[in-house]
């Protein structure tokens, strides 16, 4: 009688759900899903104060060799005012005549969060900036590149609508909470896109 031909290769053992082995594995696993989780949110945060930072250095006059604390109060009031534009376009489609319910209401009410936590800060302990006050400081951030990797080299500093500045830091602080990368990870809606639902809605 023949003998039984061997399959070629190892059988793959199972591992037993509740076995040292199988803890190990979780362990392992879970273990990696928060590193992956920890290096999405930090890549968010450096996107949030990139995007923060280059959106200051448009504002830069090229001729200024420094601003006041008035100016760079004047400064802050238009960032914050940033989605001004959007708000009214969203309280626009929703006064529609026959419209049932408000559309865009989550991205409404993140926009209203955003701007409430930031005055906040502006009006209270300060809104963190780059140091645009000093002269030294705002040559530095004028040539900067966007390059994330040179962040250290900017200067910050905390200016507040009511008392003064606090100390500048060598990096930009920005903490980022987990509410804030929710607000940011929220596309922001075209105006093309508002009236797009709004054709869609009335038809």
């Amino acid at each position: 009688m023949p003998k039984a031909v061997k399959a070629k290769g190892a059988v793959e053992k199972v591992v037993h759900p509740y076995s040292r082995k199988a803890g190990y594995m979780a362990r392992a696993a879970a273990k990696q899903t928060r590193r992956a989780k920890a290096d999405n949110e930090k890549a968010q945060r450096l996107s949030l104060i990139r995007e923060r930072l280059l959106w200051f250095q448009s504002q830069l006059e090229a001729e200024k060799l420094e601003y006041t604390k008035k100016e760079a109060c004047e400064i802050i009031e238009r960032y914050l005012h940033r989605f001004d534009g959007e708000l009214e376009q969203i309280e626009l489609a929703n006064s529609i005549k026959g419209r049932q319910g408000r559309t865009h209401g989550s991205r409404e009410a993140v926009l209203k969060q955003t701007i409430e936590r930031e005055r906040m800060q502006f009006e209270g302990s300060g809104f963190e900036i780059p140091d645009i006050i000093n002269s030294k400081h705002l040559k530095v951030f004028r040539e900067w590149n966007g390059d994330m990797r040179k962040l250290p080299n900017l200067k910050m500093r905390k200016v507040s609508a009511k008392g003064s500045e606090s100390k500048h830091s060598t990096a930009p602080e920005m903490h980022v909470d987990q509410e804030e990368l929710v607000d940011e990870e929220v596309s922001q809606d075209s105006d093309a896109e508002l009236l797009e639902d709004d054709s869609h809605d009335d038809a």
